[in-house]
């Protein structure tokens, strides 16, 4: 098993390419099933849970080609074509590696009437049920069950007759499966309370790419006027806004500047607002996020929130940064109620956090130390990579699998700006 090791202390400079984004690349993937043509996404991340969605699209019958891959290449071009689907069922030994597998239950059911799909797994960071995806799908006229792990979804005639669904609370991930499985309804669906975060829109403007009807787009409410098919397309995938912020924490916390290139900082307002907050320097020149810091942070406050609030997915590699600045920072997670793992690991290293239930203080320390720890997420794993890059010592950060899952060759990133860190393979 992997780990990475970190000799910290050395300030970052340079300049950081930011990849496609994971979260959007594991929504646009299922696109494939809505259409017997083509779908080739740009841009496309080279990470475990996009070669795990691409093993599933496999074992439903859809064709994977990478064009033009090369070792030495960030993202790839990926064409994938479902000309006939072979199977329905997503099974239990590839669902269970990563949440995001639920979606292929909308695009399944709009194109071949029904879907079985086991229950999904994914990062441990908390409750994070379905039935808001199978509420939806119901309120579109779907017919759902559920049994041994698994959960059929079928459609009267083949499909979907639409109406409306009213989301009681924002979802990312049922705000997708309703979409996919909406644009190829007999009539019209509408979203309500939808989520509207970029890798939404980013999801939308493929779909519409595609020959889909939506209005509403990057709104709380989407109206989705079914159509008979969809065509194939080619698009690129947006750029990673959480890896973006990640690195820009990074810096901020060891001191230096960094150049993140191939950014899009119009989606990631409230992560530069609080890097600013807490004393970075920020500016933006077209595609490019110049971030700079001399290392000396204040204490901000900060509350998870769905988009265009503080995005959760930030919020663990900002108390890492947080963990040096001069005074007491809180940070509140509204959005999953067990994302705070990484603090007992934060503390090996001489973090001074405490937990209260969903709010979290963190008191500033003078300096930390470098440390053995264990990755329990993928948003975790990289708080500690943040911390390992400030600390005195070395720190080892194993269960890197987690890291592989959502941060396209980190270790690569991070040396050509300065940093000590290399990858060590125990076998």
């Amino acid at each position: 098993m992997d780990r990475i090791h970190i000799r910290g202390g050395n300030r970052l400079n340079g300049r950081i390419p930011i990849s496609g984004a994971k979260n959007s690349a594991l929504t646009l993937l299922p696109c494939a099933l809505l259409t017997d043509e083509p779908l080739t996404l740009r841009n496309l991340p080279r990470l475990a849970d996009v070669d795990s969605f691409g093993h599933l699209l496999n074992q439903l019958g859809v064709s994977t080609m990478i064009e033009g891959a090369r070792p030495e290449d960030f993202g790839r071009v990926m064409t994938a074509r479902a000309g006939r689907v072979t199977a329905t069922t997503a099974p239990y030994d590839i669902v269970r590696k990563m949440r995001a597998s639920i979606l292929v239950l909308g695009p399944l059911v709009a194109r071949m009437g029904e879907a079985t799909v086991s229950l999904p797994g994914g990062c441990a960071i908390g409750n994070r049920p379905i039935d808001l995806h199978l509420k939806a799908l119901e309120a579109f006229g779907a017919n759902v069950e559920m049994a041994a792990g698994y959960v059929k979804v079928s459609a009267p005639g083949g499909r979907v007759p639409g109406g409306t669904m009213v989301f009681p609370v924002v979802s990312v991930g049922a705000t997708e499966n309703a979409l996919m499985v909406a644009v190829r309804a007999k009539g019209t669906c509408v979203i309500e309370n939808a989520a509207r975060e970029p890798e939404i829109v980013d999801l939308c403007n493929c779909l519409v790419r595609m020959g889909a009807k939506i209005d509403g787009i990057g709104t709380s409410t989407l109206t989705i006027e079914g159509v008979d098919r969809l065509h194939g397309a080619t698009y690129a995938v947006m750029p990673d806004r959480i890896e973006a912020g990640s690195y820009a924490c990074a810096v901020a916390l060891t001191g230096g500047a960094i150049e993140l290139t191939n950014a899009d900082a119009s989606e990631m307002g409230a992560t530069l607002d609080a890097l600013k907050l807490a004393g970075a320097d920020v500016r933006v020149e077209g595609s490019s996020i110049h971030v700079s810091s001399d290392g000396q942070l204040s204490p901000i406050d900060l509350e998870t929130l769905p988009y265009p609030g503080f995005a959760t997915d930030m919020q663990a590699q900002f108390m890492a940064m947080l963990t040096l600045a001069s005074g007491e920072s809180h940070l509140t997670e509204t959005i999953f109620e067990n994302r705070y793992m990484h603090v007992p690991e934060l503390a090996r290293m001489g973090a001074d956090i405490t937990v209260n239930g969903r709010s979290a203080t963190v008191h500033g320390v003078d300096g930390l130390t470098g440390a053995q720890v264990m990755a329990t997420d993928l948003r975790a794993s990289m708080s500690l990579i943040i911390a390992g890059l400030a600390a005195e010592g070395e720190t080892k950060v194993s269960r890197v699998y987690h890291l592989d899952r959502g941060y396209e060759r980190l270790e690569e990133k991070l040396s050509a700006v300065g940093a000590d860190i290399e990858r060590v393979s125990d076998g």
